[in-house]
């Protein structure tokens, strides 16, 4: 057996302590990759979003509403396939009062050639667009909710209040993985027709979605839908659909970058428990090194020992704790975040990256975790070290 082999082995020397040692860098390292996986959980919609849609609000913010008129216009505007205007509505089920879930009026004549990732049965699409009160839900949302086509569903507005019903026309599904499958839609003229007249709510949209034909214009044609609109006194801003939600994650943007640091502040904390241990095995050794130098065995070669021994009890946290982190953070709270949160996470999974960095920074943490008690390990002199009692 080789020197290092004879390191890896000292690993279970002293086997509680290197067992905690393992469960510690594992727990950081399950940390870590929760963490990580909600930064690019988060940050998913912007990078998968369609690149032949763009999206029109108001200047001054998404919360000012626009004038539904507005929608003609913008459909006009060359290189403009189709438009969709929505409405957030923002309701809630009485009887599941602690869920949430997001629920839109839309415009359902022109929903499916703007959204074609959505997937619905022919049926269930030709009962949703023939029933006013008709509601399309996730396929998510029905199963958490137990909702069934034909089911009567009334749920309790808060921008809109007051108690809406609706019948479940129809449940869908996405082509795509990041759509969020917990949505409630409906008929944005439901919702326009139910307010009353004169009222400062009526005849207005929240936003408009734009199918266009080059996905390459989309500046330009954001910058034209924009020109239409600089004489009239609501002005809008048109942008990418990943533009657009790029912009709403920066609104979170310093949240996301304290997740960043307290994720490499963790690793750092387990870089300094897993020193402790290989300082604390380096002087419970000191004597064997004395012999090894006596018998020959260069101070390169001590402080390769002490090295080796620091990176197998990382690889073992980083892979103990990559073990753990699929079914913990992908299969359980993952599985839990898309179904109660799909609206900010519609897909938790951990990405390959996350694991490959992970390891990497574990087994390069231990490596500088084993430095400084290598140095001072290779740094020993031979009389000094046979003469250390304990």
């Amino acid at each position: 057996m080789n020197l290092v082999g004879v390191s890896v082995k000292n690993v279970g020397r002293n086997k509680l302590r290197t067992l905690l040692t393992v469960l510690g860098i594992a727990v950081a390292v399950v940390a870590f990759v929760l963490l990580r996986t909600v930064l690019t959980a988060w940050t998913v919609g912007a990078d998968f979003a369609a690149k032949d849609r763009i999206a029109t609000r108001n200047k001054v913010t998404f919360i000012v509403p626009l004038p539904k008129r507005y929608i003609e216009t913008i459909r006009s505007v060359p290189g403009v396939v189709d438009s969709c205007y929505s409405n957030w509505f923002g309701a809630k089920d009485p009887n599941h009062e602690r869920e949430f879930f997001a629920s839109m009026a839309v415009q359902t004549q022109s929903f499916f050639s703007v959204f074609d990732e959505i997937v619905v049965s022919p049926a269930d699409k030709e009962r949703w667009l023939s029933d006013r009160k008709g509601a399309l839900v996730g396929d998510v949302l029905a199963r958490k909710l137990g909702w069934k086509v034909g089911d009567t569903v009334t749920l309790t507005g808060s921008i809109y209040p007051g108690d809406w019903q609706f019948q479940i026309a129809g449940i869908y599904g996405a082509k795509r993985k990041v759509v969020d499958r917990s949505t409630f839609f409906f008929h944005w003229d439901y919702l326009n027709e139910s307010l009353p007249e004169g009222a400062r709510q009526r005849d207005q949209i929240g936003w408009v979605i734009s199918r266009i034909k080059e996905p390459g214009r989309a500046a330009e044609i954001s910058q034209a839908i924009d020109r239409i609109f600089d004489d009239q006194e609501i002005l809008t801003l048109s942008m990418s659909e990943r533009a657009m939600n790029t912009s709403f994650l920066g609104m979170l943007s310093t949240v996301l970058k304290a997740i960043d640091i307290i994720s490499l502040v963790i690793l750092a904390i387990m870089m300094l428990i897993l020193g402790n241990t290989i300082a604390m095995g380096a002087r419970e050794r000191t004597r064997e090194f004395g012999v090894m130098r006596a018998i020959g065995f260069l101070p390169h070669h001590i402080a390769i020992a002490v090295l080796a021994e620091s990176l197998a009890v990382g690889a073992l946290g980083g892979g103990l704790g990559l073990v753990l982190a699929y079914p913990v953070v992908q299969g359980g709270m993952g599985r839990w975040l898309e179904e109660n949160m799909g609206s900010f996470f519609p897909y938790f999974r951990v990405a390959e990256t996350t694991a490959l960095s992970a390891m990497g920074l574990a087994l390069l943490l231990a490596l500088l975790a084993g430095l400084l008690p290598a140095y001072r390990a290779s740094r020993l002199h031979v009389i000094e070290a046979l003469r250390r009692v304990g």
